[in-house]
């Protein structure tokens, strides 16, 4: 399934496969899209808190943390195709059990699995269409496969919203497993790969201090199998990769505290400035693709660490929902910029024997050190005000751009 089998970049067989890998990508963002929606519903039918009720999505960012290195030691095992039929058949049995979930904790713990089965899914999903291309076409395929998720996760929240009031919040589980199970067909009718992954060596399974020494050691020993001149590059890819997370968990969690709560924006004003995002991220998948591929990796990973360097400094200074408005499409250009742009970079650096472990650890290490920007965010709101954890998270940002910039390697071949 590459592009050496004799197939140009937009042949009848590419394009085939690459309209089924689309396909699946647009499912999956809908899918979990309409989720989101629930919550407010799933409080009430539970009689839970609204702040219980919000834990679905931890119990989601749970499984794909659990997943995602789960995930690394798959691929370089079985190949794309395989994870690609896993993730979504799990993830539709997981919607079922979503579906007739008698108590809250159930929900939360097939949503767990949702969230690891994902995870597989989508590196075997990425790795599928960089299979289908040249080293300078990766920047495409990856905004390409990031903007389509995003639009997925656009138009979720509108159809989920409408099945929760007309059906119920059980509908959206049920079509939710529906679209996964469409998935799994998709994933089948993709062609296989030339090869499979890499026959990584299945690791022994230890615990205790000595287990902790052992996994430490093959960590090690993953990370010297980048080439020593791009060692730097990588680790500073993990830097990028943290920023870029902590800054999107940031915006997501704290701009409604911050244009809700303290600024009294209604929630169709506060929805409508992260639509207003989404919409310029979907416009931006063209460009980026171009720029990752043309004219520079660094072109686009530079960027998209500058500019919210630059609008989380101004949140802070907003007022109006005008300005508020200009952030967010600024913010979009940002997004856009960074669809794949890091994950590309990472394919790039990494062997491929070793590239799904890679880009699993690179992510892996990202979530570890990220994941807990909500939870500081909102120590620093209730200290403060919603708007001091923008300013908190500035100099991340600039440490990123400037490692990215003037430390790291551009990674695209001439």
């Amino acid at each position: 399934m590459t592009v050496a089998d004799g197939d140009s970049w937009l042949g009848p067989r590419v394009l085939r496969n690459f309209l089924l890998l689309y396909g699946s990508t647009f499912f999956s963002g809908l899918g979990w899209g309409m989720v989101l929606p629930t919550i407010p519903v799933l409080a009430v039918s539970f009689d839970i808190s609204l702040g219980a009720a919000a834990q679905t999505v931890t119990a989601w960012a749970a499984g794909r943390f659990v997943g995602t290195p789960v995930s690394g030691i798959m691929l370089d095992r079985t190949g794309p195709r395989v994870m690609m039929v896993a993730g979504a058949a799990v993830t539709s049995a997981a919607a079922v059990a979503a579906f007739a979930s008698p108590a809250f904790g159930w929900l939360l713990l097939a949503l767990f699995v949702i969230g690891a089965a994902d995870a597989v899914w989508n590196l075997g999903r990425e790795v599928a269409g960089i299979d289908l291309t040249s080293q300078n076409q990766r920047g495409r395929v990856m905004s390409g496969f990031h903007g389509v998720h995003n639009g997925g996760l656009t138009l979720g929240p509108l159809v989920g919203g409408f099945l929760t009031v007309s059906a119920g919040y059980r509908s959206v589980f049920v079509a939710y497993a529906v679209f996964a199970a469409l998935t799994v067909f998709l994933a089948l009718a993709v062609d296989r790969p030339a090869r499979g992954g890499g026959g990584a060596p299945r690791p022994a399974i230890r615990t205790g201090f000595k287990g902790l020494r052992h996994w430490a050691g093959r960590l090690t020993a993953l990370y010297h199998e980048v080439a020593p001149p791009l060692r730097r590059t990588y680790l500073i890819l993990v830097v990028a990769t943290c920023a870029s997370l902590m800054f999107r968990l940031t915006l997501q969690s704290m701009l409604p505290l911050y244009a809700g709560g303290q600024l009294g924006f209604s929630p169709v004003e506060v929805g409508a400035l992260f639509s207003i995002s989404g919409v310029v991220v979907f416009f931006m998948i063209v460009p980026a693709g171009f720029v990752l591929d043309k004219v520079g990796r660094k072109w686009a990973t530079v960027p998209s660490n500058v500019i919210p360097a630059v609008v989380f400094l101004l949140i802070p200074l907003t007022d109006t929902f005008f300005q508020l408005a200009s952030l967010m499409a600024l913010m979009g250009v940002a997004s856009g910029l960074s669809l794949g742009c890091l994950a590309t970079s990472t394919y790039d650096v990494a062997p491929r024997h070793a590239r799904g472990r890679l880009q699993a650890m690179r992510r892996t290490l990202a979530d570890l050190l990220g994941l807990g920007a909500p939870a500081g965010g909102g120590m620093l709101a209730n200290a403060f005000n919603p708007g001091i954890p923008f300013l908190a998270l500035t100099p991340i940002l600039w440490l990123s751009a400037v490692l990215l910039a003037f430390v790291a390697k551009e990674t695209l071949e001439r």
